[in-house]
């Protein structure tokens, strides 16, 4: 299971929430799951009870440092599928670098027809010019 989460306190006295997201993500990172941290969510993975488990212990230090907590989750559920925080990432890199290459290939194909279609038309013309010099 991949889970992608968002934890922040609400209703406190300080403005600053990277404090208690910074507790949130200690807490994650402690847990020994894979994970990764940018900056809207936090991504977790493992098995449902394990993932939930650290949630659970993010909000409650969250919760600890505000009287209110707001907590966004959205989640990837495929049962017996393992390292997928990097290779679903891996994935679409493979597809851009593909992409990439085809479209450097394209380029190469087109250059090499516009320099065929420059040499024809020049040698064209150098036979126009040789015909026309000829008594």
């Amino acid at each position: 299971m991949l889970l992608a989460f968002s934890v922040a306190p609400a209703g406190g006295e300080s403005d600053s929430v990277s404090a208690a997201v910074a507790e949130a993500v200690r807490v994650v990172r402690e847990s020994g799951l894979p994970c990764e941290t940018n900056s809207m969510f936090t991504n977790i993975e493992g098995e449902w009870d394990e993932v939930m488990a650290v949630v659970k212990q993010a909000v409650d230090v969250v919760a600890a440092k505000a009287p209110r907590v707001s907590l966004v989750l959205k989640a990837d559920i495929r049962p017996g599928h393992t390292g997928q925080l990097r290779a679903k990432v891996e994935r679409i890199e493979e597809h851009l670098t593909e992409r990439s290459l085809r479209s450097e290939h394209e380029t190469e194909r087109s250059l090499r027809s516009e320099h065929e279609t420059e040499r024809s038309l020049r040698s064209e013309h150098e036979t126009e010019r040789s015909s026309r010099s000829e008594p």
